[in-house]
């Protein structure tokens, strides 16, 4: 957490602190959270921290309990579901949109990025494997050129990173592969339409089931509030 005497005042660095902690579930879902938790626990200035409420709340992170109370949002089965289907419908569309634009040199040094963080080693390692997945995608997805479907893309990104982050936990491991990503990128060179959808859409289907396996094997998650030891 950031020390109290440094302030951040910069409402996007703020957005990542607070993401960041609620893909770890160190902002578990359904806690409460507020301007002055936001302040004094992670050193984020209230003007700030008034904008990153209204901000995370728009994007579904934070949801409003009462008129005073403001908690983390839920994380259930119905939202995992959720996020898989959407993602499926839009990932396959925006990565075969995107083939023919793609900086394939971009994508090298983010998967030797990814390359140098697996095997997961601890929960900054898993986070930073979660970033940089997401980095990789969103870096496809802009290709295709259009904004308001990146700006989609985005907020189903970082939900999946909550998703990912309870396979991580159970499982110590990536819910895919480095073949898998290496097919992906493969895929994408041959810049065909209907391959790259097909890969896409395998690919997600596969780490959904995963997931859901891992959720319907553990009596951790069995509560409404999929929460992490």
């Amino acid at each position: 957490m950031a020390q109290k005497d440094s302030k951040i005042n910069d409402l996007d660095i703020a957005f990542d602190v607070i993401m960041d902690a609620i893909v770890t579930q160190n902002l578990a879902p359904g806690q409460k959270v507020s301007e002055s938790i936001f302040n004094e626990h992670f050193g984020i200035s209230r003007t700030i921290s008034r904008n990153l409420i209204e901000r995370l709340t728009t994007k579904y992170f934070l949801t409003n309990v009462s008129q005073r109370i403001t908690q983390v949002a839920p994380l259930t089965l119905l939202d995992i579901k959720q996020n898989f289907m959407l993602r499926k419908l839009l990932m396959p569309e925006a990565f075969a949109l995107a083939s023919i634009n793609v900086d394939f040199d971009e994508l090298g040094t983010l998967n030797g990025k990814m390359d140098k963080l697996l095997p997961i080693d601890g929960d900054t390692g898993a986070l930073e494997v979660l970033k940089t997945n997401k980095e990789v995608n969103l870096a496809i997805c802009a290709k295709a050129g259009y904004p308001l479907m990146l700006d989609l893309a985005e907020q189903l990104e970082d939900m999946a990173m909550r998703i990912y982050w309870l396979y991580i936990k159970t499982n110590q491991q990536y819910p895919y592969s480095r073949e898998q990503q290496v097919r992906i990128f493969e895929t994408l060179k041959s810049k065909e339409p209907s391959a790259i959808k097909k890969t896409v859409h395998d690919l997600l289907t596969q780490t959904e089931d995963r997931i859901i396996n891992v959720v319907f094997s553990n009596k951790q998650f069995c509560t409404q509030n999929l929460l992490t030891d």
